[in-house]
């Protein structure tokens, strides 16, 4: 069977070069341009754009639809296995109702 979780879950290395980029664009932003305004707008705009791109980094390392449905298939299977002593006994109990419904019909007519 095959495992669905990610075999890398560190960071890539190029993702943390573009962090430290952003990082070091967003220091000389705030030292190079005097308007406050300007460098708060580049300095969020490149946090948000390093912020999207470390959530997208593993977006397509998840199990497949097919994979979901095998492992909530195989717990169904052992809840099904795990419940089979009950079911036996729920099924003799209504035999032996079914059984004494049909003797009290009998005994009506």
């Amino acid at each position: 069977m095959a495992t669905t979780e990610p075999q890398g879950t560190g960071r890539s290395k190029g993702l943390l070069a573009a962090a430290a980029v952003a990082v070091v664009l967003a220091g000389l932003t705030f030292l190079v341009f005097d308007e406050i305004v300007v460098a708060a707008f580049v300095a969020i705009l490149l946090v948000t754009v390093a912020v999207m791109a470390v959530l997208a980094s593993d977006w397509d390392r998840h199990s497949t639809y097919e994979e979901r449905e095998q492992q909530r298939n195989l717990r169904r299977k052992a809840k099904w296995e795990a419940n089979a002593d009950a079911r036996e006994r729920d099924r003799r109990r209504w035999e032996a109702h079914q059984a004494r419904q049909t003797g009290e019909k009998g005994s009506d007519r």
